[in-house]
């Protein structure tokens, strides 16, 4: 698929493909499919994994948190802080998003990753190949050195993929959620660590459009090699 508006937004023509799942710019037809798809339930009631709590209320007051939000990821969105969310798709269905956010990226090679699953997703594996794809996209496209991540204690699916995938612990932080205090979990992968991940953490990964994204993203004079 192309998009008419690459040229002028090299992310909308990002691809990231593993086997029969696909990472891909959230375009406002695939969005309105993820509002929905997180109107239909992204957690349990007696779990709440965000520090924002937009998955509370009806579902089309969720839907909407999501349209409002990613439409303000692509208005703030510059090559010196950015929000890259993707949809995560398989046989042409959203199953969630896979994000990953960056400040001074030239300099400081680092980035963060989040994501969600519609709930009826969950815990078919999904997760970690997903993690794996975007680490893919951070480490081997754009020349990241170092990719963290977190999740509240009482996430165990999040925790879950971030230790199969070999995360060094990074410490722990009492952050607010929902008025209440809650223990949040950091984790931190190295390049050294993505170089030495195990064969079962390396399934074909094929990455599309990333040259121009990363010509957006990195000055020359500090781009890594192609």
């Amino acid at each position: 698929m192309t998009t008419p508006f690459v040229d002028l937004w090299p992310l909308a023509g990002v691809r990231v493909t593993s086997g029969d799942l696909e990472l891909r710019y959230l375009d406002d037809d695939l969005l309105a499919d993820l509002a929905r798809l997180a109107g239909d339930g992204v957690h349990g009631p007696d779990l709440m994994p965000f520090t924002v709590p937009w998955t509370q209320g009806t579902p089309a007051e969720v839907a909407r948190n999501v349209l409002t939000y990613q439409w303000g990821n692509r208005a703030s969105y510059s090559d010196d802080d950015w929000r890259i969310e993707l949809g995560v798709v398989r046989a042409g269905e959203v199953l969630g998003i896979q994000g990953a956010y960056a400040k001074h990226f030239p300099l400081l090679r680092t980035a963060e990753t989040g994501s969600w699953l519609g709930l009826r997703h969950q815990g078919a594996g999904v997760g970690t190949r997903m993690r794996l794809m975007i680490l893919h996209l951070l480490f081997d496209g754009l020349g990241a050195e170092r990719a963290t991540t977190g999740a509240f204690a009482d996430n165990a699916r999040s925790l879950g993929v971030t230790r199969r995938l070999g995360y060094a612990d990074n410490g722990e932080d009492p952050m607010l959620r929902d008025g209440s205090a809650a223990l949040n979990r950091r984790f931190v992968m190295t390049r050294a660590q993505w170089d030495a991940r195990p064969d079962a953490m390396r399934p074909p990964v094929t990455l599309t459009g990333v040259e121009a994204l990363r010509a957006e993203l990195l000055p020359a004079d500090t781009a890594p090699p192609a």
